[in-house]
């Protein structure tokens, strides 16, 4: 595979919508990975240095949610979760497992492509508008480019999508901060009006 092409994993117990999702984003200039169950998916993750996981929430034997929460135990990459109802509690759950993002099926090709692209832009450490290397008030420590937290001396370990909204909130560090600030910073223009994507990372 290309360095310098994104790898994405395409995670989904039906072979046919795995290729089709592959041909989409391979047409745009990714590379891409398929897996059809939660245990081929993880090994994936483990193995690969991946840009991105899309994955499908309902799966036989492991859940989407379950995978997503083996997952962030060892790594950070973005996930966004593929959901066939757009049910609250399936948004929910997915965003507290530490999901970044959700795609309700059916889904176009453009939806798709911007909210990868999105998800991608925003996951670039080096994109975050840093003012400093470290912030720090009391226990708590943020190294920005690291993307590492620290409280009280202890490591905590956070989605990319918390990191991000806490070091938004640190550049205005005693300042209220609008939730429309916060969701175009962090989610981007196109959730403006969707103040339950702050509430559901708070």
């Amino acid at each position: 595979m290309k360095p310098d092409r994104p790898t994405i994993l395409v995670v989904d117990d039906e072979p046919k919508y795995v290729r089709a999702l592959k041909a989409i984003l391979n047409a745009d200039g990714y590379e891409t990975l398929g897996a059809y169950d939660g245990a081929e998916a993880l090994k994936i993750a483990e193995q690969q240095e991946l840009a991105l996981i899309l994955l499908d929430v309902r799966m036989p034997r492991m859940s989407g949610f379950e995978v997503c929460r083996q997952v962030r135990t060892f790594s950070t990459v973005p996930v966004v979760m593929l959901t066939a109802m757009a049910q609250k509690s399936e948004i929910v759950t997915g965003l507290e497992v530490g999901a970044d993002d959700y795609l309700t099926k059916p889904f176009s090709t453009d939806e798709l492509l911007s909210r990868v692209r999105a998800v991608l832009r925003r996951s670039h450490m080096q994109a975050l508008p840093t003012r400093q290397s470290v912030f720090q008030t009391g226990d708590l420590h943020i190294h920005y480019t690291r993307g590492e937290v620290r409280l009280g001396g202890q490591q905590v370990e956070l989605t990319p999508t918390e990191f991000r909204l806490l070091c938004e909130l640190s550049f205005s560090a005693g300042c209220v901060v609008p939730a429309s600030m916060l969701l175009e910073k962090v989610w981007g223009p196109g959730y403006l009006g969707d103040e339950r994507m702050v509430q559901r990372v708070i």
